[in-house]
C-alpha cells in the first residue's frame, strides 16, 4: 500500500449564494466550506464516505466544537485552497485542522479547528472506532506543535511574517 498524505488539499471557488453584500465569504458559510472540502478529500484519498457509512453501518461522526479564525476575506468567484489534516484523536474522537488560503497558497484566510465524535446513528450513542479506523488515523495523524488554538494562531502568523 502506497504512504497515505498527512495533509490533504483541495481547491474551490466562493460562490455568490455564500457571500455578504461587500462580496466577501459571509462567516457563517466558512464552516460549510470547510467541511465541503473534507468531506471530499476524505472520499477522495482515504476512501471514507461518511454518508455511505451512515447509511450502509448506521455510524458516521457529529461535530462536536469548531474554532475558527478570520483572517483575510475571502472574495466572490476567488478559487481558494485547502489544506486539512487529523491533528489528534482518541477511541471515539477526531480532532481536525483546516486552513484555508489564496490560490496560490501565499495568504492564509482563515484557520479552523474541528472536533469530531464517532456516533452511532441507531443506537443514539457514541461509537468506538473500529481497528481499521484506528490504524488509518495512527497512520495519517499529523499532530501541530500547539496546545491551544491562540497558541496555534500566533504560530501561523509568524509564520506568515517570515515567508513574506
Amino acid at each position: 500500500m502506497s504512504e497515505l498524505l498527512k495533509v490533504l488539499e483541495s481547491k474551490t471557488k466562493i460562490r455568490f449564494q455564500d457571500c455578504d453584500p461587500f462580496n466577501h465569504l459571509n462567516n457563517g458559510s466558512y464552516t460549510n466550506y470547510f467541511m465541503n472540502h473534507r468531506e471530499d478529500v476524505l472520499i477522495k484519498h482515504y476512501g471514507i464516505d461518511i454518508y455511505k457509512m451512515a447509511k450502509q453501518q448506521g455510524k458516521s461522526w457529529v461535530s462536536s466544537s469548531n474554532q475558527i479564525a478570520y483572517l483575510k476575506p475571502a472574495f466572490l468567484m476567488e478559487t481558494v485552497t485547502f489544506e486539512s489534516q487529523l491533528v489528534n484523536f482518541t477511541d471515539s474522537e477526531l480532532h481536525v485542522e483546516m486552513r484555508m488560503y489564496n490560490e496560490g497558497k501565499s495568504h492564509l484566510k482563515a484557520i479552523i479547528w474541528s472536533g469530531f465524535v464517532h456516533f452511532n446513528l441507531l443506537k443514539q450513542k457514541r461509537e468506538i472506532h473500529t481497528e481499521d479506523l484506528m490504524q488509518l488515523f495512527e497512520n495519517v495523524n499529523n499532530p501541530v506543535n500547539a496546545f491551544t488554538f491562540e497558541e496555534r494562531l500566533i504560530q501561523m502568523k509568524s509564520n506568515l511574517v517570515k515567508e513574506a
